[in-house]
């Protein structure tokens, strides 16, 4: 899709096609829509993430929620999995697996929500190497730096969907 045909999308058309962007949360969608028009890519993502940055802590912390454990076997969209398939994070042996899991529970019990990593560029050695850092992280820092990570992904995720 490109951005002219985006900006003259009908609410509903326009929550269908980037909606997905932020993880099962097409309400950033639906509240960006109404900034209608935007001037560039640049100010698209921009004002969608004006409006997470703008939502209440509880709806935040949902966003964050909503997204899945990395290199859970769990099922995953389809954009997580092409993602996280992307950094290897399908092929991990299972002494990976292991720690993985047990990095996610730790961090997932101290922070209250999933560890949140853009994954595009990075492999299964980085990833798990920034989890093990950043379970030192205190809470109100974290959670500034896994909302940063979901900007990313919706970045990301973005400049795939747009022309």
């Amino acid at each position: 899709m490109t951005l002219p045909e985006l900006n003259e999308s009908s609410r509903e058309n326009f929550v269908d096609a980037i909606g997905w962007v932020f993880e099962h949360s097409p309400w950033v969608a639906e509240r960006a829509w109404r900034k209608r028009p935007f001037t560039s890519f640049d100010d698209l993502s921009t004002r969608m993430i004006q409006e997470v940055q703008s939502a209440s802590p509880d709806e935040q912390l949902a966003l964050l929620c909503a997204h899945p454990d990395l290199g859970a076997k769990a099922k995953v969209s389809a954009a997580s999995a092409a993602e996280q398939s992307g950094a290897g994070l399908d092929q991990l042996t299972q002494t990976e697996y292991d720690t993985l899991l047990l990095l996610n529970e730790a961090y997932r019990k101290k922070f209250g929500f999933p560890f949140l990593f853009a994954v595009k560029g990075s492999d299964k050695a980085t990833i798990i190497e920034a989890l093990k850092r950043r379970l030192k992280s205190a809470p109100e820092q974290e959670f500034q730096i896994a909302l940063g990570h979901v900007f990313r992904i919706a970045r990301f995720r973005l400049e795939d969907t747009i022309q």
